[in-house]
């Protein structure tokens, strides 16, 4: 990877900035483009220990405009691009499903049009476990990388459309890509609409935390580290056409990850508040992640009792971060979604 020219999609956000960082510290001298159109969850605040590098350069643009994608491969000429670029949190897609097909279906392919007219070496793509629809609670199941896709929310088929299409540029056009589907990130940095920032700061605040009323549905969890560690070793060693998942084996419900919270902080039970479910919530989608492990030799190295100990207390050092981001456009939104799920 040194000396290597990449394109890093979305890399303002959380998982794109945490991969920007890990790769300028083990590859210091490779070059970073950073393409974000800095949407309400792109933060350039994420990347105040980056922005220096002179081998990093940010350019704000969207991936679903054509002319400015072709513009920026035939400037910056890359070898590899690596897209998280994406709409991500189901609850907005409820409300508006169009932004989602246009970043995550179009701009996917926007991106692989300039790929298949420029000849780069690598695309890689990060998709999601949703993808794969879910199951039920107690079923012994796990999703694997030729599981049927049977997606349930707007977003999760907006992500399962970009697979499909990513996966026939490489068999109509011979685009060497490879996918990554991924278990629920977490980590420093995570907007906090997300479930473990969100309930985080919410309950410094000794403001209610909203669960959803299955509160017992399981997620896989992964930290933000670990992924960027498993994307890293695809780019190397991954063989082109193929889809790698990155699971733990870590399932914790929404119930539990709570009670972890509050118990942390030191904060009463009672802050506990159950709402309504959102439409096409998803009970579980476990990850049989036995093919990366084995071909490529990944495994996860931050046990999750330590990772959630350590995110948290980072929300909590961090406070002038998130206040900045729960005082805006996050306020005004909040407010009014949860509003309408309170019981």
């Amino acid at each position: 990877m040194q000396d290597k020219k990449v394109i890093v999609t979305g890399g303002a956000g959380f998982i794109g900035s945490n991969f920007i960082a890990y790769m300028l510290a083990k590859y210091p001298n490779c070059r970073i483009l950073n393409l974000d159109k800095l949407t309400y969850a792109g933060n350039l605040d994420n990347l105040k220990g980056v922005k220096n590098y002179p081998n990093y350069q940010f350019v704000q643009a969207d991936i679903a405009d054509k002319e400015i994608v072709f513009g920026l491969f035939n400037e910056f000429k890359p070898e590899l691009i690596i897209n998280f670029a994406a709409e991500s949190h189901n609850d907005r897609a409820v409300n508006d499903p169009k932004i989602f097909l246009m970043t995550n279906v179009i701009g996917t392919q926007n991106l692989l049009e300039a790929c298949r007219a420029f000849g780069i070496g690598r695309f890689h793509h990060i998709s999601t476990c949703e993808v794969f629809g879910d199951c039920e609670l107690d079923e012994d199941t796990k999703f694997h990388e030729k599981s049927a896709y049977n997606p349930k929310t707007p977003y999760n088929a907006s992500k399962a459309a970009a697979d499909h299409i990513v996966k026939a540029y490489f068999h109509t056009f011979k685009v060497p890509i490879t996918i990554s589907n991924c278990g629920n990130n977490y980590g420093p940095y995570q907007y906090p609409e997300k479930l473990i920032p969100l309930f985080v700061t919410n309950a410094l605040e000794d403001k209610p935390l909203p669960l959803f009323e299955s509160s017992k549905n399981m997620r896989e969890w992964i930290h933000v580290k670990d992924h960027c560690t498993a994307v890293d070793l695809i780019l190397q060693k991954g063989k082109a056409g193929e889809t790698y998942n990155v699971g733990t084996g870590v399932e914790k419900s929404i119930e539990e990850i709570t009670s972890i919270i509050l118990t942390e902080l030191g904060k009463p039970e009672s802050l506990k508040q159950y709402v309504k479910d959102r439409p096409g919530h998803d009970k579980r989608y476990p990850l049989d992640s036995f093919k990366i492990r084995k071909e490529l030799g990944w495994k996860p190295e931050i046990k999750f009792e330590d990772g959630i100990k350590e995110t948290i207390r980072w929300y909590v050092q961090n406070e002038g971060w998130w206040r900045r981001i729960k005082s805006g456009e996050f306020k005004k939104y909040y407010d009014s979604y949860y509003s309408k799920l309170k019981k």
